[in-house]
């Protein structure tokens, strides 16, 4: 007899904190509940609830914007090019803005 494991996927609650700026794309919101595995799938839940922030964070290929830093429960950030790195159930993402020029 053969034992069949069906996997299944679990959805986890990210919250994600916004950069005052952002919140006028959220309707006031500054902290937004998403799901995903990873930075990336709570980014693009979060711009599925709120699709005029998806312009502001990202460019015209629909990469992240290079200017905003994102932080996984106020550890190390995470730019764009990392954001396929995994979070937990109940981590909280904060998107920033990074200071540029001179």
């Amino acid at each position: 007899m053969t034992n069949v494991s069906t996997l299944h996927t679990v959805k986890m609650s990210i919250r994600i904190r916004l950069h005052p700026y952002l919140k006028k794309f959220t309707h006031g919101h500054e902290i937004v509940e998403t799901t995903g595995q990873t930075i990336d799938e709570c980014i693009n839940d979060l711009e599925t609830q709120f699709p005029e922030l998806k312009q502001q964070l990202r460019d015209d290929r629909g990469e992240l914007l290079s200017f905003y830093a994102i932080y996984v429960n106020s550890s190390d950030g995470f730019y764009p090019e990392e954001t396929s790195s995994p979070v937990s159930d109940g981590d909280e993402l904060i998107i920033l803005t990074v200071p540029t020029g001179g």
